[in-house]
Parts: structure tokens; sequence; C-alpha cells
């Protein structure tokens, strides 16, 4: 009953479907829009006060661990949080610095602009803030008692051949369609630290399997100025991200990872139906065994807590710095201009309008997801529109979010990496946007 409950309950947060103020989300999607209606002028200034502490609490703990006598961190996981590189430190300062700055508009306005820093702090962290604090502290209920070992064995039929991955993969998926993409990301890092995932399967996932919700792909598609297509864009990109999740974890870097378990973890899954028994009967089994392994509340209010204090100390700080930066470049710099070049005579062939316009927009997806719909919204061409808004849901890798939780998690996946996927996933998704939208614009 612990097990079916929780399950049910955890099913309805994280993944069914619900209408909501005139558009499809789920249970914590709620919960964290209201948190943020409610607090939506206290999360910026909130938010850098917690960036400044992430940032003093690293220098304090450094200081510690470099002197004996000095202030030590003797609890494990705030030794995690705050005992980090100088790489992830050079960025927390930043993160905190552009905060300040930001809150405040003082310095260079390209790093406060509204565009820029403005953006990150103003728009993309509350809603992070909010999203991650719900689904970090209510994810033990999804994880913990039995919902990824039941669903795990009973599509591993259908996930293994089609997508080489255990089937509790498809949970990762489903909460990232309904929900968030970083969220399904976050899932799928927690699996890969807990020995559910190994290194391939963890990288195929985080980087083919973090699709954009449903709730965000209406945002697009309303921002560009095409709601009455959305149908038809939500099938393209339905279509384009299938091939795409297929062909990319057959093909180098993701094939060329290793088939190895997270080391301190080592493999904890078990997928495979004994001879003599049914596959329901079996995940029923595991789920009910998984469940037990949960001996009192107060560990999954622990883990919750950490899951947050994790997210909001250590990824907030990487998305304010990373985030701005990557703003800044796609805005004040011509460096996605040039890069795009290659891309014109292509989009010309395929008779796409006003191609010279268009091909910034689909690599400046790089940096951030929404920043495609921004450029492409002054497009007059309804076609050109509609490719560049369904391109930017399938390409996944961007660095304002995705990839920024990527690199500072322990999944084997580089910034190199990364940019390969992302290229990869345009070259495949983009002949099949373009094909579906001859079609529907013929």
């Amino acid at each position: 009953m612990k097990s079916f409950i929780v399950s049910l309950f955890s099913l309805f947060l994280f993944l069914v479907p619900v209408p909501y103020q005139n558009q499809w989300t789920i249970g914590i999607g709620i919960i964290a829009e209201a948190l943020q209606t409610v607090f939506e002028d206290y999360l910026p200034p909130f938010m850098s006060l917690i960036l400044v502490l992430s940032l003093i609490g690293s220098v304090i703990t450094k200081l510690g661990l470099r002197n004996q006598y000095g202030w030590a961190v003797r609890s494990e996981f705030m030794k995690e949080l705050f005992d980090v590189n100088w790489f992830w430190g050079t960025l927390r300062v930043t993160g905190a610095i552009f905060a300040i700055m930001t809150l405040f508009q003082f310095g260079p306005e390209f790093i406060w602009s509204d565009i820029t820093g403005g953006t990150v702090l103003f728009e993309l962290v509350p809603v992070l803030t909010t999203w991650f604090f719900i689904a970090g502290f209510l994810m033990p209920l999804l994880l913990r008692f039995g919902l990824m070992e039941f669903m795990g064995t009973v599509v591993r039929g259908l996930m293994r051949p089609l997508f080489k991955l255990p089937g509790r993969s498809s949970i990762d998926a489903m909460a990232s369609w309904m929900g968030s993409g970083t969220v399904g990301a976050l899932i799928t890092t927690q699996q890969y630290e807990s020995g559910y995932y190994t290194k391939r399967e963890a990288s195929v996932i985080a980087t083919n399997f973090s699709v954009a919700s449903i709730a965000f792909s209406l945002v697009v598609i309303s921002f560009i100025g095409m709601d009455h297509m959305f149908l038809q864009f939500y099938i393209t990109v339905i279509v384009a991200g299938f091939a795409a999740a297929i062909i990319c974890p057959r093909i180098p870097p993701l094939s060329k990872k290793e088939e190895v378990y997270y080391e301190p973890a080592g493999k904890q899954i078990s997928e495979e139906v004994p001879a003599g028994k049914s596959r329901l009967r079996w995940a029923a089994e595991k789920a009910v065994a998984k469940a037990s392994e949960v001996k009192n509340v107060s560990s999954i209010v622990k883990n919750g807590v950490q899951n947050v204090l994790d997210i909001w100390f250590g990824l907030i700080p990487l998305v304010m710095g990373l985030g701005t930066i990557a703003l800044v470049i796609a805005e004040f710099t011509p460096i996605f201009n040039i890069l795009s070049y290659p891309l014109v005579p292509v989009l010309e062939l395929a008779r796409i309008p006003e191609a010279a316009d268009a091909a910034p927009a689909m690599i400046v997806g790089f940096a951030d997801m929404f920043l495609p719909a921004v450029i492409g919204s002054g497009i007059e061409s309804e076609l050109t529109r509609f490719v560049i808004a369904v391109l930017s849901m399938t390409q996944l890798v961007y660095m304002s979010e995705i990839g920024i939780l990527l690199l500072r998690s322990r999944i084997p996946v580089s910034f190199l990496d990364l940019v390969i996927v992302f290229i990869q996933r345009t070259i495949i998704t983009l002949p099949i946007i373009i094909l579906m939208a001859h079609l529907f614009f013929f």
C-alpha cells in the first residue's frame, strides 16, 4: 500500500497532464507557478542573496580546509556543496557579481540589461527557483517508492530496442514532456549517481530525452505568433525529436560512452524478468521491495531538502553566470551570425524564405532555448517562423539551463560533447522539419 499510494501520488504530481489557466501542465507545475506568483517580487533579491551566500560558503570552506586550525566542514553534504574546484568557484563568483549588478543596475549595461542579465535574473531564475524547489523536495516520492522500478520493468521491451535504454528512462522523458526539461535532466543525474544508468545511458537520456514541455511549447508558438498552427507544430516536434532520439544514441560521441555504472554506487538496476514470473508481477515485486527500503519520513524530508539546497547553492549561480555570458555573446557580438553563414545556402536550397535572417536563429538556441523565438518573431514568413520554432524545441542542448546542469553533474558529458550533440540534432531534425513545414504550408 505504501508503494502504491505514494507512487500514484507522485505519478499525478510529475507525469499526469492537467488543465491549468488555459494550458496543460502537471501538479508540481501548478504549485511552482502559484509560488512564483505569490513571491514574484521577492525571488530575484532572495536568489541574489543565495548566490552571495553560495560564494561566501565556498570561500570559508576553502579557507577552513586549507588551515587545520580553521573552520572546517564536517558534514559530508555541506562539504560537497561548498568545497568546489577553482573553475566552479570562479563561476560562483561570476554568478553572484552578475546577480548584484543586475539587481541594482550598476556597472556595464550589457551585463544587466533586460536582454541579458535581466532576462536571467528576473525571468529564468525565478522559474528555476520555484520549479526546482517543488521538484527537488518532492522528487524522493517519485524515485524511492517503486514507481521507477515498476515502469522500468513494464516498458523495458519498448525502450531497449528503440533507444538502447532501460525502461525507467521513460519516466525521465515523461517528466520532461509534461513538466520541464530541467526536471527530467535532474531526475537523470540522480538516477545515474544512484547506480541505475550507465555512463552511456545517462549521457543519452540527458541529451535526448530532456524534451521541452507542452507548456513551454505553447509559450514559444504564441510568442512567435502562430498559435493557430500548434497542432501541426507539435506533431512536427514529436516526429523530428523521435528520429533524433533513435539516431543520436547510435553514433559518436554518445555511442562511445562507457557501459559502466557510477563507481561509488555500482549497478543497482535489474529489469530482466526471472523465469516463471509474469512481467507485471515482477514489476510489482520490484516496486514493493524498493518502497520497503524507506523506513521513516525524516529520510525523505532530508533527501528533499538536500536536493533543493544543492540546486539553489550549486546550480543557480552557474545559470546566472554562464546564462548571462551566453546571452551577452548572442546579443552583443556577431559570433552566432558568423557561425550561421554555412546554413544560409542550405536554407535557400530548401526554399526557406528570409534565409539570411533565419540562419542565426537556428544556432543561437545553443545559448538559450527561447532566443530563437525572440529572433524569429521579427521574420515575416510564417513558414520560416514555423521551422525556427520547431527546431528550437528539438535541439534540446542549451547552455542556460540543461547544459550547465549536465556540466555540473557527474554524468560524463563534456562541453565539446554538448556542442557535437547540438549540431547532430540540428542536422538530423532540420530536413524533417523543413519537409513537414512545406507539407503544412503547401
